[in-house]
Formats: structure tokens, C-alpha cells, sequence
């Protein structure tokens, strides 16, 4: 009896913490609008992100950026003061790791949020920001990248 009760609680423990990453690209886009609106605009902005990673374009993603934009990359974090010097800087500042995970990154894998959504297990985190005091004018932006 005291063996199947502790069998039974491993099992229950196990499937606590085990995370859950089944989920459609609907119930993406559905979490991202509940939690931070504008998930049409945020499906633009990723496939801008995707493309450009894919294709090596450093100033499409630079152009994404909320500036200063922190980067941790090298064991050091940077604070890349605008879209120029991520350009200038881009092959030091994203390893070959995180460039094939973003460029991989499935819509239906995306860790949504209150904060943003993360991309390749939170190698890139995107926000919405209001650009206007009224927030009727908003933008989907790089917050940080985490090598």
C-alpha cells in the first residue's frame, strides 16, 4: 500500500511540473490578443522576424528593435543603443545557435506571456509598446535577445 501511494505521488508530481507544449497557432494568436492585443499585428511582425533570420538580414531585425535593446551574448549583457550598432555588431552579438532557433521557431512553440512572447526557449523576447500617450498608436519590438 505504501509503495503504490508513493508511486502515485511520483507520477502526480511528475506530470505537475512537466510543461505543456501542445497548442495550435490559433490558441497562439488567441493568448497573445487576450494578453496584449494586436496579435494580427504581432503575426506581421514575426513573419518579418522569421524571414529576416532566415535570409540573413540583420537590418530588418535591427528595424524591429525597441531601442536600447539589451543583448546577452559572450557572458556579457549589451546595451545596444540603436539599430545601426545591432547592424554593425550583429555577427558578435547573436551566435549561430540562437540565429538557426529563431529562424526554426514555429508560430504554435511561442512562449506567450504578460511580459511579451519569446522565441527559440527565450533566446528573443518581443512586446507591444505604445508609441502615443493614449496608446492608440502601438508597435510590436525586440526587447531583448539572450544568447
Amino acid at each position: 500500500m505504501r509503495h503504490t501511494l508513493l508511486v502515485t505521488a511520483l507520477i502526480i508530481s511528475v506530470a505537475l511540473i512537466t510543461p505543456v507544449f501542445a497548442q495550435s497557432e490559433e490558441e497562439v494568436m488567441a493568448r497573445i490578443e487576450d494578453l496584449h492585443g494586436e496579435a494580427t499585428a504581432f503575426g506581421e511582425a514575426f513573419g518579418l522576424l522569421q524571414d529576416a533570420f532566415l535570409f540573413g538580414d540583420p537590418t530588418t531585425i535591427a528595424d524591429l528593435g525597441l531601442y536600447p535593446l539589451t543583448v546577452r551574448a559572450n557572458g556579457e549583457v549589451y546595451d545596444v543603443l540603436e539599430a545601426q550598432d545591432l547592424v554593425d555588431n550583429f555577427d558578435s552579438l547573436l551566435t549561430p545557435q540562437t540565429i538557426e532557433a529563431l529562424s526554426a521557431q514555429d508560430y504554435a512553440d511561442l512562449i506567450v506571456t504578460s511580459e511579451g512572447v519569446g522565441f527559440g526557449n527565450g533566446a528573443l523576447w518581443m512586446t507591444l509598446v505604445c508609441l502615443d500617450d493614449s496608446c492608440t498608436q502601438t508597435q510590436w519590438g525586440i526587447l531583448s535577445i539572450n544568447n
